[in-house]
């Protein structure tokens, strides 16, 4: 079994990492610093025995091109069977089923496979992301597969949705959700419990760095954010990496095994992630592998 595979599909608790690659149009010497910042980011967390996701067009600012990068600059210097990129829809058909092949090639863990924002960017060459992931594995049926779930949302229908065979996907990362607001969490749960859903949900947990309420509010524009409770957390004294670890902790106490967290940044994410599961531990929790 891969590592990745191991990782999400078995029993063991997990602290995992989303990334952003570079922004597509920054000027070469800081394109080039991100990239080298990203490969000692991926180098430091694989090494870890954390498993990572790289974004696709997360929140409709365009990323750079994320296989081409990694493929010929790292080399052996990170395991990449423990990555996976996103690969959204909002490319063309040839070019997504490409990218799977080369994902397989280069060694990549697996691939999430989401729909991706409607109302920004191009149109998606599939109607749904499960059409995609249909394709996909039609033409590399060996790689392992994500999807997306959304608790925020009708948790019988979500719930439902994942477990169709029609869905295609071998696990599933969730919106971010916050110790904030546990309620749609404990639904979603329930849910998965009621319909006996057997697939590996991973829990998405964000990273926010600051009391900004800008930020916050844009932010907001792309999934539930207590901005109010953040900014009183803040205003406290609370660190970003302390607010980060009672949602770990807040969710590890429900039940969920398996977490990614996500708004890491990329220069910063080994100290921040030191932080984060320090704390976690410090408090009873479960912190996962550390380097």
């Amino acid at each position: 079994m891969a590592a990745l595979e191991k990782a999400l599909l078995g029993p063991d608790p997990l602290i995992s990492v989303e990334l952003r690659p570079p922004r597509i149009g920054l000027r070469a010497r800081d394109s080039m610093d991100s990239w080298i910042d990203l490969h000692h980011s991926l180098r430091r967390l694989t090494r870890g025995g954390h498993p990572l996701f790289l974004t696709d067009d997360a929140v409709g600012d365009r990323e750079e091109e994320n296989l081409r990068h990694l493929t010929a600059n790292l080399g052996q210097d990170a395991d990449l069977s423990l990555a996976a990129p996103f690969l959204t829809c909002k490319h063309s058909l040839e070019y997504c089923l490409m990218y799977a092949q080369r994902a397989h090639s280069a060694g990549f863990g697996g691939v999430v496979v989401i729909g991706g924002d409607q109302n920004v960017g191009p149109p998606r060459c599939v109607p749904r992301s499960r059409d995609l992931r249909r394709l996909v594995r039609e033409r590399v049926p060996e790689l392992l597969l994500g999807g997306w779930s959304n608790p925020f949302r009708d948790p019988a229908e979500q719930v439902g949705w994942l477990g169709e065979e029609r869905f295609g996907a071998d696990f599933a990362l969730t919106q971010v959700v916050s110790h904030h607001d546990l309620g749609p969490v404990e639904r979603f749960l329930e849910e998965v419990e009621r319909q006996k859903l057997e697939m590996p949900l991973v829990f998405g947990v964000f990273f926010y760095r600051s009391a900004n309420r800008t930020t916050l509010d844009r932010l907001g524009e792309f999934f539930p954010v207590p901005t109010d409770d953040l900014m009183r957390e803040f205003e406290s004294g609370a660190t970003a990496e302390e607010i980060c670890a009672r949602t770990v902790r807040a969710i590890q106490g429900l039940g969920v095994k398996k977490i990614y967290l996500a708004n890491m940044g990329v220069r910063k994410v080994g100290p921040r992630l030191d932080s984060v599961l320090e704390t976690v531990e410090a408090e009873g929790g479960v912190q996962g592998p550390v380097d």
